[in-house]
């Protein structure tokens, strides 16, 4: 490792962006922990042919190993936000990456692995037991993030995988978890549930929101759906595990249900729940609703995040209002749930339409937005 400023590392980072995601004065495109991994990567960087780099947020590290002298990058990012912010920022070295599923991004070849930790422990074991089945004996795989989003057990989680595990001093409130000689381990498996009061299966992949239960904001949701109005096309937004969507096309046997996520485990879970239920529901893998055509959906159910990677904001929520908006016929609902203390109904009311409560708990608000006719 090495602590002396690096011009060409600096540069970069400087230039950074974190477009298509949320961009605001106090968020940016890089932190401290992936400065220290890049620093603590240089020497095993500076020789590869590959490296491997898994969860990138926009592009610091894949970006970085390159500019370390990588020959290549092989990367793997559930987000696709975090995809397209990479593509964003890449440039000329965009030819050198190349994206691959988890499942094949490690070759067996590859000396060095760079990994973003997640705070999931369900996520960080399935990504640990991937690229330890496939790596090379002699691969280093470096993983980090801010301390705050660190804990013992993430140590114990990698250990599963591999043979050896060092953690590094702290660095600028962030912190390295280095691990060596793989273990052939199984995959993970998905989790399954099943929520009696609404009879609802749940499979969830490692990773998703809320795993294979339901979370108390969706079962705030689920409780007021008795008051849906008919729809033929209905979207299950940022769908997470897809249980909404499952219980819409059971609602509506004959409607057209789609789920849809920025997150490709979300997509594949909601995939498999619907499954589990025995129902039909198109899965989409989005940034928001992007793909859909303007004025095409009769409604839309919504349990916005309120964190923009580690910080708690309101940005991507406001932009999952807006994508509803275009999206709604006029006269079709937003049925959203949010934090109460979050307070979305003026915003609801400018983005979407006339905004009434449908139901309220200690700690949630469900509203229903009306699409403003012409």
């Amino acid at each position: 490792m090495t602590d002396a400023a690096d011009p060409a590392l600096d540069a970069l980072l400087g230039g950074l962006r974190r477009r298509p995601d949320v961009e605001a004065p106090e968020l940016r495109a890089w932190d401290a922990a992936d400065r220290y991994l890049l620093d603590t990567a240089a020497p095993l960087a500076h020789t590869a042919s590959t490296v491997v780099v898994v969860d990138d947020t926009h592009g610091a590290l894949t970006l970085g190993a390159l500019t370390l002298g990588a020959q290549s990058v092989r990367v793997h990012q559930d987000s696709l936000v975090a995809q397209h912010a990479l593509e964003a920022n890449a440039g000329s070295l965009a030819p050198r990456i190349e994206q691959h599923p988890l499942e094949s991004v490690m070759p067996t070849d590859a000396p060095l692995a760079l990994l973003r930790l997640p705070r999931s422990l369900d996520r960080l074991d399935a990504v640990a037991r991937h690229l330890a089945a496939h790596a090379h004996s002699d691969v280093v795989l470096i993983a980090g993030n801010m301390l705050k989003h660190m804990t013992p057990t993430q140590n114990e989680v990698l250990r599963a995988s591999f043979e050896r595990v060092d953690v590094s001093l702290a660095r600028g409130k962030a912190r390295l978890l280095t691990a060596r000689g793989p273990r052939r381990v199984a995959p993970a498996e998905p989790a399954r549930g099943f929520d009696p009061d609404h009879e609802l299966h749940i499979v969830a992949l490692p990773g998703v929101f809320a795993g294979a239960s339901l979370d108390i904001g969706t079962r705030a949701l689920l409780d007021a759906a008795q008051q849906l109005p008919a729809f033929s096309t209905a979207i299950d937004l940022a769908c997470g595990s897809g249980v909404l969507a499952a219980f819409l096309a059971r609602h509506s046997p004959g409607a057209r249900v789609i789920a849809s996520d920025v997150s490709a485990v979300a997509v594949q879970s909601a995939a498999l729940t619907a499954e589990a239920n025995g129902v039909r529901v198109e899965t989409l893998h989005d940034n928001g609703l992007s793909q859909q055509p303007d004025a095409s959906a009769d409604l839309i159910m919504l349990n916005p995040p309120f964190h923009v990677g580690a910080a708690v904001h309101t940005g991507i929520a406001l932009q999952l209002f807006a994508d509803a908006a275009r999206v709604l016929r006029p006269g079709g609902e937003l049925w959203t749930v949010w934090n109460s203390h979050l307070a979305y109904g003026p915003a609801l009311e400018r983005a979407v339409g006339p905004t009434r409560q449908v139901a309220r708990t200690p700690k949630f608000t469900v509203t229903a937005s009306r699409r403003r006719l012409p």
